[in-house]
């Protein structure tokens, strides 16, 4: 027993303090969270202490059903160019020889060690009217008008899928470098054609990188906000907006906190399904 309290002593000691920080930095920030949302707000941009579901009842208004579909559409769309561009990246990347490999993903990380927004702030000076990419197209006879590609909804799809691209590289770098030549081969022997081949096996071994990319980067599309803001001009509202502009502009505390759970709560779901579908992948 002795033996078993000594050994036990050294293991608390290293659990806690992760406990103390993920207690202190989180489940108290999410309880607060959690209990303002049912609250209500007073007439002065702070919270009334009287339980009430007026911002959970608030979220099923039809303008805010808006703002979730069209939130869900531009997710949906930046995940699907994500796949559609990082698949081909990733598999250059895996089939690279090795010694390239890291350089490769070193690259391709590389500008993402700058904050994001001052990315996205050099998208926004190249693609502006007075930027650099009308300068050389003005100069080169191509147009005599400055294009308009600022403020538009393809402009937030580019930011968005330039913010979120490794998101989704990474993941299926991985599963294509651990795909075994062998069975490409077999299927070769067999008389399978290279698109036979990619459909029937390389496709359908990668499924799991695929999965988690399309989760690591659509959970990250819902909440993002300053992009819209900064190359959309925010003509449109996001979930993101939305919670930002309520704990910010409106001053409703409440349904701002109520939105946040929304997000998390669709966070978590995608988050369970994808552990679902890695232990069935590992059971497999």
């Amino acid at each position: 027993m002795k033996k078993k309290n000594k050994e036990a002593l050294p293991r608390g000691f290293m659990i806690g303090p992760a406990m103390a920080w993920l207690a202190l930095f989180l489940l108290l920030p999410l309880g607060y969270i959690v209990v303002i949302s049912f609250l209500q707000k007073n007439a002065y941009g702070g919270v009334i202490l009287h339980f009430s579901l007026a911002s959970y009842r608030s979220l099923l208004h039809a303008a805010y059903l808006k703002v979730f579909a069209e939130s869900f559409l531009l997710a949906f769309e930046t995940t699907v160019l994500c796949l559609l561009v990082g698949y081909p990246m990733a598999y250059i990347i895996a089939k690279s020889p090795e010694h390239l490999r890291a350089v490769m993903v070193l690259f391709m990380m590389l500008p993402f060690w700058i904050n994001s927004m001052i990315r996205i702030y050099g998208w926004s000076t190249l693609l502006r009217n007075q930027g650099v990419i009308n300068w050389i197209l003005i100069h080169l006879g191509v147009i005599s008008q400055p294009l308009g590609m600022l403020y538009t909804d393809g402009t937030v799809l580019l930011g968005m899928v330039y913010d979120l691209l490794p998101f989704a590289v990474l993941p299926m770098y991985t599963s294509i470098e651990k795909l075994d030549p062998f069975l490409l081969e077999a299927a070769s022997d067999l008389g399978a054609g290279k698109m036979h081949t990619f459909l029937k096996v390389t496709l359908p071994l990668t499924s799991p990188g695929l999965f988690a990319a399309t989760i690591q980067t659509f959970i990250p599309a819902l909440g993002l906000f300053y992009i819209s803001d900064m190359m959309g001009g925010a003509k449109k509202m996001y979930i993101g907006n939305l919670i930002k502009n309520q704990f910010l502009s409106a001053r409703n505390w409440p349904l701002g906190a109520a939105l946040s759970i929304l997000l998390i709560a669709v966070t978590l779901f995608l988050v369970g399904l994808y552990s679902r579908v890695g232990k069935m992948e590992d059971i497999v």
